[in-house]
């Protein structure tokens, strides 16, 4: 009888800087359901957008995952944007970025790395393979 909705754009992106920060500590889904008391399937439902995070709940996931609950609508849809002052520019590249497996591998190794020099050959690296990539297309 009850219409299968689609999430709301809000819920979605929140869930996604939850699974974000997660990601960044290291943490698994179980680890943060067992600090907050739910299961992971839980917090999978509200990673996907699924299942909207109640104010006190955030406030608690805010509290785990050692971040201001701003951090959770930071970039949100139908945000400031550039009406916002001194509001910074849209980050949805480091959020995706970071988001992938692979982004999250190589900004964890990169941070490791304490030699500029060699950070900086890093990304001169990264630089001439994704120079390389675009002549190749």
């Amino acid at each position: 009888m009850a219409s299968k909705k689609s999430p709301n754009p809000i819920d979605i992106h929140v869930g996604s800087r939850v699974r974000l920060r997660r990601m960044m500590l290291g943490m698994s889904q179980e680890k943060l359901g067992d600090a907050l008391g739910i299961t992971f399937q839980q917090i999978q439902k509200y990673e996907k957008g699924t299942n909207r995070v109640g104010a006190s709940r955030l406030q608690n996931i805010s509290t785990v995952l050692k971040v201001p609950v701003s951090f959770f609508f930071e970039d949100a849809p139908g945000g400031q944007g550039e009406d916002g002052g001194f509001a910074e520019a849209p980050r949805s590249y480091v959020v995706d970025f970071l988001s992938s497996s692979e982004g999250l591998a190589l900004n964890k190794a990169f941070v490791r790395i304490e030699d500029p020099k060699i950070r900086r050959k890093v990304v001169d690296l990264v630089q001439a393979l994704a120079a390389g990539a675009d002549e190749e297309e």
